[in-house]
């Protein structure tokens, strides 16, 4: 049985963990500025834990393909007073931030997981500790490293080339053992491929297709495919356009189901209940067989 350590909390990764979006950002592609402030973002978070999420996953910076940095102080105005309060729900709190200084601060809360989308390659930008140093100076926090190509302003101008599975995996493994090398035990670690992040709409769903695998870097897989264009294509058909992201419901708990029943341990969504749903029927379904 696998389980992922992180500050507060052993995950059991034996079933798979649901982890609810929870944006506080004006400008997130499918849900920005629905919950911008503390106050509503505690209320979005609540609700989602009512609906089923395992963990809550707070993000003050959007990094959809050409969205700008977000300077330092606005991040850490938006995350730090949610992590305050939302650590108080006695449920794992993951972040969703490059940033060390805000990583430094929501862990001085008790925040539980780091997601980073730069894979701890980030320096400080104030000179203080880089992102790893600052994970190390936390030995009990989990942390998922994901993968992207270039990055958000410029990702989707020149995606990855080629077969992007084997470069996937050889990235995520490379980027384990070196976070291993500085300390950080595999009990804390979970890969993220990155869906979106520099891949073409093909590329994302060989990913999907071939998921098993990324299997082979030995870690648990968080996947995030909640609402993404690449679901939109796929959902457009012959459409003129494709559906804006609050109607790719449907479309992404699909996507969901496939990632668990190819081995993804967590999932990252928009849309806790239903997803909740399907995955009660695919446990009933594994139950019986």
């Amino acid at each position: 049985m696998s389980f992922w350590k992180t500050t507060r909390f052993e995950i059991d990764l034996g079933q798979p963990r649901v982890m609810g979006i929870v944006n506080v950002t004006p400008d997130s592609f499918s849900d920005g500025g629905q919950h911008a402030d503390t106050a509503s973002a505690l209320r979005h978070a609540e609700q989602l834990l009512k609906e089923g999420a395992h963990i809550l996953d707070i993000g003050g910076e959007s990094t959809r393909p050409g969205s700008p940095a977000v300077p330092l102080d606005v991040e850490l105005a938006r995350v730090v007073p949610l992590v305050q309060e939302a650590v108080k729900f006695n449920v794992p709190i993951s972040v969703d931030t490059y940033k060390p200084e805000v990583m430094a601060a929501v862990l001085d809360e008790g925040a539980d997981i780091i997601n980073d989308i730069w894979g701890l390659r980030r320096a400080s930008e104030t000179g203080g500790p880089n992102a790893l140093d600052v994970v190390r100076g936390h030995p009990a926090c989990g942390v998922c490293l994901m993968h992207m190509h270039r990055d958000p302003r410029t990702m989707q101008l020149a995606p990855m080339q080629g077969d992007v599975v084997p470069q996937v995996l050889f990235f995520l493994e490379q980027a384990a053992q070196a976070v291993q090398a500085q300390g950080v035990h595999k009990s804390r670690i979970v890969l993220d491929p990155g869906i979106g992040f520099g891949k073409t709409v093909a590329q994302n769903f060989a990913l999907l297709a071939r998921q098993a695998e990324l299997l082979q870097a030995g870690l648990p897989l968080l996947l995030g495919w909640s609402r993404k264009s690449s679901i939109g294509a796929a959902l457009q058909g012959d459409a003129p356009a494709a559906p804006p992201p609050a109607e790719r419901v449907i479309g992404s708990v699909a996507a969901a189901l496939m990632a668990v029943e190819r081995g993804a341990s967590i999932v990252r969504v928009h849309d806790v209940a239903a997803t909740v749903q399907a995955l009660k029927v695919h446990a009933a379904v594994r139950a019986a067989a």
